[in-house]
Formats: structure tokens, C-alpha cells, sequence
């Protein structure tokens, strides 16, 4: 289980009731700590990722240099784009 631990904050009186409201609508009160805990982790979800990836990696370090290639079959940009934008219409 994670560790948790009660916390205090100083916050806008009528941003806390409007997501109080919000939340306890439509998960109940309890869910109103989980609301809060999934709002730090959208934030720094940059950082949840980075270390998850480092704990994938190990020890080992993704290569540095990218190398670029050519496509094998002769492409146009514009003309893909144009007929994605066509096929819109």
C-alpha cells in the first residue's frame, strides 16, 4: 500500500466549493482526497512518466544520435496533404 499522508492547504474559498460540488456529485465524498491526488498527478504526469521510463531503462542508456533515412518509395507532402484536406470536403 502507498504511504499516505493528511495534508492542510490555503485555498480559493469559491474555487474549493465549485470543486467540492463537482467531485462529490459524481464520486462521493470519498472521492473527493482521490480528485485532489489525480489532480497533482495530471500536473506532474511529465515526471511520472520520465521515471517510469528510467526504471524500464535500467542502467542503459537509449542511443543519442538519430539517423535520418529515405523513404523508399518517392513521396509528396503537399500532395498527401491536399488530398487529405479534398477529402473533407
Amino acid at each position: 500500500m502507498v504511504e499516505k499522508i493528511k495534508t492542510s492547504i490555503v485555498i480559493n474559498r469559491s474555487l474549493w466549493e465549485r470543486f467540492k460540488t463537482k467531485v462529490v456529485g459524481e464520486g462521493g465524498l470519498k472521492g473527493l482526497s482521490e480528485a485532489v491526488e489525480e489532480a497533482i498527478e495530471e500536473e506532474l504526469c511529465e515526471d511520472l512518466i520520465i521515471e517510469a521510463l528510467e526504471e524500464l531503462l535500467g542502467s542503459e542508456k537509449p542511443p543519442l544520435a538519430v539517423t535520418p533515412v529515405k523513404p523508399e518509395v518517392q513521396t509528396d507532402a503537399g500532395k498527401a496533404v491536399r488530398e487529405l484536406r479534398d477529402s473533407r470536403l
